[in-house]
Order: structure tokens, then sequence, then C-alpha cells
């Protein structure tokens, strides 16, 4: 019997075992996106009571300077030796700040200049100069968040890359990723951020220092050693 309780996610699940059992029995696959490990666990456990197929991926936002997944036990959860649930990362490069394009002019929203920024506006490097998406997304953006943006820049530099390259093989190098999703504006930008993924063994050794920063607005504490994700080009 369904708890009352537990009522949002056993509906969810409930329309999903009666697309399953429809007569054209479209549904192959689900997946959720922004929840926790609570809803993982409590999705996959109301599937299991009602004999239908349980979530098979979890996209939730995830990056170098957004670390929760790790902290609140959803990569955990979604393990192989636990309920085996993929896990697709998006906003990998926190918006954009993490190209790195945002730390010497602020984004119009935080601009100072006010004429700068309007030009920024009416000019867009990214979201973040866009008024309704840079107030939405300041999260990444806030003091404690440009300290760490600016040490993953040095590190970076240090290392002989670019920013976005050492935000995203960090994120390729991450055991409970299993795919990162890129939004990207051109062929080119899309042919380039490919490249960081397949073109590298592995990351350098000062891109372990990025893992241990507690500068981060959501510091990683699990100290997993860095390296290649096993968990990717799985079937997912």
């Amino acid at each position: 019997m369904l708890h009352p309780s537990r009522a949002p996610r056993e509906k969810r699940v409930l329309r999903v075992y009666r697309a399953e059992h429809s007569p054209t029995h479209r549904l192959r696959r689900w997946g959720m996106c922004n929840d926790n490990a609570y809803g993982l666990m409590g999705s996959t456990m109301a599937a299991r009571l009602l004999g239908t197929t349980p979530p098979c991926v979890m996209q939730n936002d995830y990056s170098m300077l957004n670390r929760r997944i790790e902290e609140n036990g959803l990569s955990e959860a979604s393990a192989p030796w636990n309920e085996n649930v993929g896990f697709m990362a998006y906003n990998t490069l926190a918006g954009g700040v993490l190209t790195g394009k945002y730390l010497e002019v602020p984004a119009a929203p935080d601009d100072a200049d006010r004429a700068r920024a309007q030009l920024s506006a009416k000019q867009p490097r990214g979201r973040m100069d866009e008024l309704s998406w840079g107030r939405t997304l300041y999260r990444y953006r806030s003091g404690p968040a440009q300290e760490a943006t600016r040490a993953y820049a040095s590190l970076a530099k240090h290392a002989g890359m670019p920013l976005t390259e050492m935000a995203l093989r960090w994120c390729r190098s991450r055991s409970a990723c299993t795919s990162v999703l890129l939004g990207t504006s051109s062929v080119e930008q899309l042919k380039q951020d490919v490249k960081y993924f397949t073109g590298a063994t592995g990351p350098p050794r000062r891109e372990r220092k990025a893992e241990d920063s507690n500068t981060s607005p959501c510091p990683d504490y699990t100290h997993t050693h860095t390296h290649i994700s096993s968990r990717t080009h799985t079937t997912w």
C-alpha cells in the first residue's frame, strides 16, 4: 500500500508503471533530475513495491564548484555496488564561470562599471551576462565561489592547461560520474571540449590539488583519488 507521505514520488513511479503496461509500451527506461539520495532511494523502493522499472539514471548539477552529490550521499546511493544508477553531470563549467571568462571583467549583474555592464548585457559572453540567468546563477559568482575559481585558474595555469580543460577533466575523473552534458555555442567549441575528454590519458598531478581544495562553496570531503572514471562508456 502506498504511504500518503511518499505520494509525490510514488505517483511518479505509478505513472511509469502505467506507461510500461500501456498497449503501446513506449517507455523503456526513465531517470530523475535535481533530486537527492532520499529521492533516488524512495523512487527505487516505490518501483520495487509496484513491480516496475526503477530509475536508471540521475542528472544533477556537478562541478568543481558544486560537489553536493558527494556530500549528500547521492554518489554513494547511485554507485554500482548499491543501486547501480548512472549519473549525468550538468553545469560542469558552472554556467561558464569555470572557463575563466568572468575573472577579469565581472558578469553584467555584478559589474560596478554600469556602462561596461550594459555593454556586456547587450553583447553577452554567456548566460552570466544575461540578467535573468545571471541573477539565478549567482551562487557560482559568490565570494567563496570567486575565490575558488581564481585558485583553480592558478592551478590550471601552472599545469599548462586552460581552466575549461581542467574543469572538464576533473569531472571525467570522478568515479561517481557516468557522463557529462555539455552546452556549446559552436561546433568548434564542441570539438575542443571533446578533445579535452579524449586527448589525454589522465589528469596531471597538479590537477589533484583541485580535488583537495576546501575553498569551494561545496568542498569535497570524500578524498577519492583522481583517476578516469570506470563508469564512463557504460550502458546507462
